[in-house]
């Protein structure tokens, strides 16, 4: 069910510091135009380890039809968000919900999603912001090496180790704190494919660009089901940059609520 009001991006645009769903995401939106600014940065620190490797590998995220099956297109879930709310992450509004988690949220770390639609997503959001330099190793570290799993996990992780140092020894930050607030609306979402076992999502993350105009990137997150919970797939080569791309019109996506002022 798509929420009818939409997250409101105007009250980010005079805070001067943008987050999204992972390092990578920001470069998209450099490059696109958004107004980027990190104490003691001129690059967002992220799994991408600057910004040129970042916005040159970045990708053309395609149109999101209903997957194909044996039996033909397979029909993508309604995800009901009447009940979801909000939580502060470091300036980062994240999606939550009581029913379907995150149930465990300890240290800066949120884990215990319910196997449905839902979860899946909230799963996709709060881990994919968390698998991030920014938040420092008390944080990106669990996430990455118990939340997040596939071929480019290792080199996730290694790509946010060496981002945290350089950021964290340029801006003069404490040896694993976090090396700031940053902020973000995460603006809607667009199934690709959903089972019980599997999900794929592109979320769209929104950011003031020049002259007031919105810009935004949408990245594509993939969730498995282990161990009773979901678990993201690493991007390709550890690198968030690989799965976002510049995004022009959310026509098609579902928008979500808007967070409490």
């Amino acid at each position: 069910m798509a929420a009818s009001r939409r997250p409101a991006v105007a009250r980010y645009r005079r805070r001067g510091r943008l987050a999204l769903i992972a390092g990578g995401v920001l470069v998209v939106l450099a490059a696109a135009g958004a107004s980027i600014a990190w104490p003691g940065r001129h690059a967002a620190p992220g799994p991408a380890g600057g910004a040129a490797g970042g916005a040159g590998q970045a990708r053309s995220i395609p149109p999101s039809p209903a997957a194909a099956s044996p039996s033909g297109p397979q029909q993508l879930p309604p995800t009901d968000l009447a009940n979801l709310g909000w939580t502060d992450f470091h300036g980062v509004e994240l999606p939550v919900s009581r029913s379907a988690g995150p149930h465990v949220v300890r240290r800066g770390l949120a884990s215990g999603f319910a196997d449905s639609p839902l979860g899946a997503l909230l799963a996709a959001v709060n881990i994919g912001v968390r698998a991030n330099a920014q938040w420092g190793p008390g944080i990106f570290v669990p996430t990455i090496r118990n939340q997040v799993t596939g071929p480019g996990t290792a080199a996730l992780l290694s790509a946010c180790n060496a981002s945290y140092e350089q950021a964290s020894q340029a801006s003069g930050v404490p040896a694993g704190q976090p090396l700031g607030r940053a902020y973000v609306v995460e603006e809607a979402f667009r199934w690709v494919a959903y089972t019980p076992a599997d999900a794929t999502v592109d979320i769209v993350s929104a950011g003031p660009g020049s002259d007031g105009v919105t810009v935004r990137a949408v990245t594509r997150i993939e969730v498995v089901w282990s161990g009773r919970d979901w678990r993201v797939i690493a991007p390709p080569g550890g690198d968030w940059g690989n799965s976002a791309a510049p995004l022009r019109s959310i026509s098609g996506f579902t928008i979500l609520p808007t967070p409490a002022a």
